[in-house]
């Protein structure tokens, strides 16, 4: 049996009121904005990451522990970059599943050479069977849920025992210089070149967003303890890039 959700809830981040005034509001929001930026979303991960993401994604799962013969769901799918990455790994396309509350991303995704079966629902409601997973995966979403135990409550209920959950999330650096650093390339070039480059002025919305849900993302000890509090087993945390922060964990055996 899963263990119940813990309270009170932590959110990833302080209510951002420049975007929307409440839950209501941001969840709407972020669909919206994910939906009107979904056609766009490949290109700028490429220009984002220059061209390395789909490696470097494959490279993390690889390092989490992904493999040959797991059955896997990718929450926050997307476009499917990271359900592509562990399609690769994998070797079953119908092994992996790709979940997305944004009908635009999905349809990106249909779209995409994505050989998975999609989803649509939010982190927080998986439409998924008690322990029918093998692992787990979101990339890059952590940021985008209501409330971090109630999703890792949904994670672990779906894992089987011994199951496998990796999260990838973008972290600010260390230093004032390398936090600077990142916020001028992700909040101010890269958005001003996509909008230049594609005519889509809500792609600086989106990275906008983007950065100021990363600046005042809970601290990954807090990301821990959310996980730990969730009944996952061996919690931890890789930094890589100075920015590239690797969460897994497991459910009990």
């Amino acid at each position: 049996m899963s263990p119940s959700v813990p309270s009170p809830p932590v959110s990833p981040h302080p209510p951002l009121r420049g975007y929307y005034r409440d839950e209501g509001e941001r969840r709407r929001f972020v669909d919206e904005l994910f939906d009107a930026t979904a056609g766009y979303y490949d290109a700028l991960d490429r220009w984002l990451s220059l061209g390395s993401g789909q490696w470097y994604r494959r490279e993390a799962l690889r390092r989490a522990g992904l493999g040959p013969g797991m059955r896997v769901l990718d929450v926050c799918t997307g476009t499917g970059l990271v359900a592509r990455a562990a399609v690769s790994l994998v070797g079953k396309p119908g092994a992996v599943f790709g979940l997305d509350a944004s009908l635009g991303m999905l349809v990106a995704a249909r779209r995409s050479p994505l050989p998975a079966p999609l989803l649509r629902a939010h982190a927080e409601g998986l439409p998924l069977a008690d322990r029918s997973v093998d692992a787990v995966t979101m990339g890059y979403a952590l940021r985008h849920v209501a409330d971090l135990r109630q999703a890792f409550a949904e994670l672990h209920r779906v894992l089987r025992p011994g199951g496998l959950l990796v999260l990838l999330e973008l972290t600010p650096p260390r230093s004032r210089l390398g936090t600077w650093l990142a916020r001028l390339y992700l909040r101010e070039l890269v958005p001003a070149l996509a909008a230049v480059a594609t005519g889509e002025r809500r792609l600086r919305t989106l990275m906008g967003y983007f950065w100021d849900t990363i600046a005042s993302c809970v601290p990954p000890a807090a990301i821990l303890a959310a996980l730990a509090d969730c009944g996952f087993v061996a919690p931890g945390r890789r930094v890589v890039r100075a920015v590239c922060s690797e969460y897994t964990a497991r459910r009990p055996a």
